[in-house]
């Protein structure tokens, strides 16, 4: 283990040049009395990697000296040396010059301290850091809070542990200290990270949010957008899909507005595909704090800062996790009898005959003839119970005061639950350097990136929709393969192709995939004069997809026993191959000066004026080839020629903007801050095309105010805060549209009046009207909001309002121009919008003997309504009351509302008519609808709102995490409600037309007493009776398939367990957990059948979210 820590030292030292004076730790030990120093030092020399050099004619190296240490530091040595010398030394590295400069005295000698640390309530504090400051000399305090230590005379020692306050304790020669740690509970001196600076929490005006990497890297998911589920208020992200690399980026968003930018580093960038382990901090701007970053900031903002380097020693850190996955739910389908019993029914019901005879249902219930009468479940045979998930990361951190640093190397490898060489791999790299050049010029130097790879087999792109639909349809009583022969895939009756064989690359082809994104960026630093500081940055980032999709041609089998043959039915008639890469690359610079100071202690004053400009260059080509053979190879120059395609674009876009900040505070309790953007867009017209962007807030921490301190002396922290901010926003708009264009067409028919005589030929046409108005339309955000703690932080709370208003939306005018003209009318700045909502955060910290208790929950809502809304006169005042979206709530379902089922012909026919022939289509059991404009007839004029949106407007977390004794738990809640799941997929027993597969829970309908007798009675059950093509009246949109739904996850449980370090300490690990999680373990829903977040019309028909039980190892060196 020690080589392996030297040679990765080695490497670093060479590699980036840096120098650590403690960069060697080997341990010392040695006796020697009276015996001369040159002596002393060839004996260091062949016990350790040091090597010294000194000058004979200035250092008496025949003087004697007594050294007698045993697994002493070098710097102890040196010290005994040196005051026994009167000489002084210098470490760089390795190295050890020796100086007859008489060294400073400074008591250097040393002794050992032993003590106790204690908490507040007197308990032992197990593993508590003792350090003496300034060095790495230290320990770790034992079972009982004891330990020992060999310090010099004059030392400082540190003491720290995880959740209560540093403490500096001075030695001044005492050989026992006993130290007491408070709890550090309160975080008003926290800094986080807002636009293109930091802010003390303590004196923030904004709505920001933060996570500590610790926090994300507690569940780990490969999506990072999945490791923020219900750990920040207002941050919403609906997980419908665990398909392995695919991220839904339109179910993402924060308080509802969008999908937010993310800022990574200063830059820019994605962040799904981010290593959790290379992240030091998440911060989130809700509110007119983002308004710095412009229309790019209008959804709000994400900042991630990655991990730098500390000033140490060489740290290395490595993690590991294996996990399992499997589906959190499956909407079960029929097995073989129950298609032929169920499927024999629904005919009997319209009147037809039986598709199965008795013989053969009870054939598939016997399973006797697995041949013939086979019961293929297609689920089964194409998804595996568990999958395999596999993380690692390795990083190393450390430094000195002039250079620190940080690498880090990721990989990941996800397999599908598919059954198929499906699966994401993703390799992640991270360095950050920090180099002190001079006293007040510092740079730092960023690189990183990750390469993702991508195999799926071509027919489970798009969520697997295609894949799970033809799993859900293809009957149950058809074997996989024709005649139980593995090389004739079996041809369905039906249209859908065979699950297995879609999945087999070889036989219907494959989609692979590489994107590879890499980014470097140099910022340099440089002080002024104190409190100025100048930055300047530039970033470059390069992107590239390459994609490789290839369709085969294929056949699939028939078997007749009969004659021994297989019969051949083409499914694919040509192979098609497609090939596609996308280069992305984007420079970004920042030119900024920065003035913080204090003045009289009283007046705290910031500025910050800033410079920003981005550079964006994309150039993507694709090309497609057709094969006439089934056993084409996958390249673009072994396809047909004919009908062979291609297309390509590029462009470049160029954004630039000013930034400026003031910020004042006054004492510590009166806050204001000034900001603004002044930004530009190509999308509109010269004269508007820049836009000026200001924001404004403000807070008082009532809790400074004498008066609060005596009212409630409990009270830590008390702020009130208000913001205002408006932000201009181009994304919706059309670009140049101020000026009039022309469009090419290669489809312009010329002659003959519509028969074969006709020409077609190239030309131009007039592309749009100009409208040189079109400028930004703008987002003004409110929001006020109350931020408090008690007793220390044990009890803490923050709450927000907010409010947003969008206005001159562009828009096409609900009119139109002479058909002649041929010219579309442009967009104007018409509609408008308003979002609303709150957002509640508790939380409190306890010790309880000798457990630390964490809880944190949040809440938050969030609605959207139209406000103006550009639309089309209603025809009268009912399309006015259905169809005017103006003024309303956005995020709603429209639909019947059913008043149960039909339980006769007679209710039948004495019934408002609800299917347009009289009622005749309709039997016991179906849906019955109210008739709300009491004209008897069930038509679009009945529909009334039945309740909200797919995508829910409240949304809430809980985590809790405890410890004792090196134990560790932590659990995360997370749910929503306030939404509509509508079961669409549901609406018809059966799948599709032909002989598609039925539902198992359709099994529960109404249905004859015996359905060989049309004249029994009919029986009751939950679903309406059983119709081989279904039923429109039964499958419209109504109360009867809705839920207004709710669920709650229990998204992680983490167990875990940290080895004590006096056990570890003896073979060189400072720090060994071990743990096992549990993601999406369990749900309770009011949800049936599917999952509470799938996706709205494909219940069960896409790839399903995942549970994962994981087992993982933190390590240190």
């Amino acid at each position: 283990m020690r080589k392996i820590k030297q040679t990765v030292r080695t490497i670093l030292l060479c590699g980036f040049l840096f120098a650590y004076t403690d960069a060697t730790l080997a341990q010392i030990t040695l006796s020697v009395k009276q015996q001369p120093v040159r002596e002393v030092i060839k004996e260091i020399e062949r016990i350790s990697d040091y090597r010294f050099f000194y000058n004979e004619n200035s250092i008496p190296m025949e003087k004697r000296v007594t050294v007698n240490v045993k697994d002493s530091d070098i710097e102890n040595v040196l010290n005994l040396i040196a005051d026994q010398m009167g000489i002084s030394y210098v470490i760089k590295n390795n190295q050890i010059a020796l100086s007859a400069e008489k060294r400073a005295n400074v008591a250097q000698q040393t002794r050992k301290v032993q003590g106790t640390v204690v908490d507040d309530l007197g308990m032992p504090v197990i593993g508590a850091n003792v350090s003496v400051k300034g060095t790495t000399n230290g320990t770790i305090t034992d079972m009982d809070g004891n330990f020992l230590l060999e310090v010099p005379n004059n030392a400082i020692l540190e003491i720290t542990y995880i959740g209560y306050r540093p403490q500096e304790i001075a030695i001044k020669g005492q050989t026992r200290v006993d130290i007491k740690l408070a709890e550090d509970t309160q975080k008003l001196d926290e800094v986080v990270v807002v636009g293109y600076g930091t802010q003390k929490k303590a004196t923030l005006t904004g709505a920001v949010a933060s996570l500590k990497g610790e926090e994300l890297a507690k569940v780990s998911q490969p999506n990072m957008k999945a490791n923020l589920i219900g750990k920040i208020p207002g941050v919403r992200y609906q997980e419908s899909t665990g398909e392995p690399g695919v991220d839904s980026s339109d179910r993402f968003n924060i308080r509802g507005f969008g999908e937010p930018l993310v800022i990574v580093d200063g830059v820019e960038r994605p962040f799904t595909q981010i290593d959790p382990n290379e992240i030091a901090s998440m911060n989130v701007l809700k509110d007119a704090s983002a308004a710095v970053y412009g229309f790019k900031g209008v959804n709000g903002v994400i900042i991630i800062e990655t991990k730098k380097g500390e000033m140490s020693r060489p740290k290395i850190n490595y993690s590991y996790s294996i996990g399992l996955q499997s589906p959190v739910k499956n909407l079960e389908m029929m097995n073989a009898y129950e298609y032929a019993y169920y499927r024999n029914q629904a005919l009997m019901n319209a009147g037809q005959s039986k598709r199965f005879t008795d013989e053969e249902v009870e054939k598939y219930r016997t399973g006797s003839d697995p041949i013939n009468y086979p019961s293929t479940d297609w689920y089964a045979e194409t998804v595996r119970k568990v999958a395999p998930k596999q993380q690692h990361n390795l990083n190393i951190n450390g430094g000195s005061e002039k250079i620190r640093y940080f690498f880090s190397l990721g990989y990941l490898d996800q397999e599908s639950i598919l059954k198929s060489t499906q699966e994401f791999k993703r390799y992640n790299f991270r360095s950050n350097i920090t180099a002190e050049i001079t006293s007040k010029l510092n740079a730092e130097v960023g690189l990183g990136g990750h390469i993702d790879d991508y195999k799926y087999p071509y027919w489970t792109g798009d969520e697997g929709i295609e894949l799970f639909t033809a799993i859900k349809s293809n009957a149950p009583n058809v074997p996989v393969y024709a005649n139980n022969n593995k090389n004739y895939y079996y041809n369905s009756d039906n249209n859908e192709l065979n699950p297995v064989a879609m999945l087999d690359r070889d036989a219907t082809g494959f989609k692979d995939k590489r994107n590879v994104e890499f980014n470097g960026q140099l910022a340099l630093n440089y002080e002024i004069f104190k409190g100025l500081k100048a930055r300047a940055f530039f970033a470059y980032d390069y992107t590239n997809l390459a994609q490789k999709e290839m369709k085969t041609a294929c056949t699939f089998y028939t078997y007749d026993s009969v004659q021994d043959t297989y019969n051949p039915i083409t499914k694919v008639a040509k192979g098609e191959l497609m090939e596609k890469t996308q280069p992305y690359y984007k420079t970004t610079q920042q030119y900024s000066l920065n003035y913080k100071n204090t003045f009289n202690d009283l007046h705290d004053v910031e500025a910050l004026a800033l410079w920003e400009w981005k550079e964006t260059n994309t150039n993507w080509f694709m090309a497609r080839r057709y094969y006439s053979t089934t056993s084409a190879i996958p390249e673009l120059d072994r396809g047909d020629v004919d009908n062979m395609y291609n297309e390509g674009n590029s462009a470049v876009y160029k954004y630039g903007g000013l930034v400026g900040r003031l910020n004042y505070v006054y004492a510590g309790k009166y806050m204001a801050e000034f900001s603004f953007r002044y930004d530009g867009s190509y999308k509109t017209a010269p004269d508007k095309r820049w836009g000026f962007f200001p924001a404004v807030s403000a807070g008082w921490r009532i809790s400074e105010e004498q008066f609060m301190k005596d009212l409630v002396p409990q009270m830590d922290n008390l702020k009130l805060r208000a913001s205002w901010g408006s932000i201009g926003n181009d994304s919706q708009l059309n670009a140049s549209q101020f000026v009039s264009g022309w469009q090419f067409e290669d489809r312009f028919i010329l002659g003959g009046a519509g028969n074969s005589s006709a020409s077609i030929t190239n030309g131009m046409k007039e592309a749009n009207l100009a409208n040189p108005n079109i400028t930004w339309y703008k987002v003004m955000t409110t929001n006020v909001g109350l931020d408090g703690s008690f007793w220390g932080g044990k009890l803490s709370f923050e709450f927000d309002y907010f409010y947003r208003k969008t206005t001159g939306y562009p828009a096409t005018r609900n009119t139109s121009l002479p058909t002649t003209s041929g010219i579309p009318l442009p967009q104007e700045n018409l509609n408008s919008s308003d979002n609303r909502g709150f957002e509640l955060s508790l939380g409190t910290v306890q010790r309880i003997g000798n457990v630390n208790l964490q809880i944190k929950g949040n809440v938050a809502y969030a609605r959207e309504k139209d406000l103006y809304k550009e639309q089309a006169l209603p025809l009268n005042q009912y399309k006015n009351w259905r169809d005017n979206g103006a003024y309303r709530w956005k995020n709603v379902t429209w639909g019947y509302e059913h008043i149960g089922q039909f339980q006769s012909y007679d209710e039948i026919y004495n019934s408002p008519i609800q299917d347009g022939k009289g009622n005749s289509s309709l039997r016991p059991g179906d849906i019955k609808y109210k008739d709300l404009n009491g004209d008897g007839l069930i038509d679009a004029n009945d529909e009334k709102v039945i309740g909200k949106g797919t995508f829910p407007d409240l949304n809430f977390g809980l985590t809790l995490a405890a410890d004792w004794k090196g134990f560790d738990v932590n659990i995360l809640f997370q749910g929503a409600s306030n939404y509509t799941q509508v079961l669409n997929a549901l609406t018809s027993p059966f799948r599709g037309p032909g002989e598609g597969n039925g539902f198992r829970v359709w099994m529960d309908s109404w249905h004859k007493a015996d359905y060989n007798d049309p004249d029994s009675e009919w029986v009751p059950g939950k679903f309406p009776s059983l119709r081989i093509e279904g039923n429109d009246n039964n499958s419209k949109k109504s109360t009867y398939w809705t839920t207004d739904a709710y669920y709650v996850r229990l998204k992680s449980i983490e167990i875990g367990y940290t080895i004590p370090k006096n056990l570890l300490s003896k073979v060189g690990i400072e720090h060994l957990r071990v743990y096992a999680n549990a993601y999406n373990p369990l749900t309770i829903t009011n949800v049936k059948y599917t999952d509470p977040e799938a996706i709205e019309g494909w219940q069960s028909f896409y790839y399903p979210q995942l549970k994962v039980y994981s087992f993982g190892v933190n390590v240190s060196f």
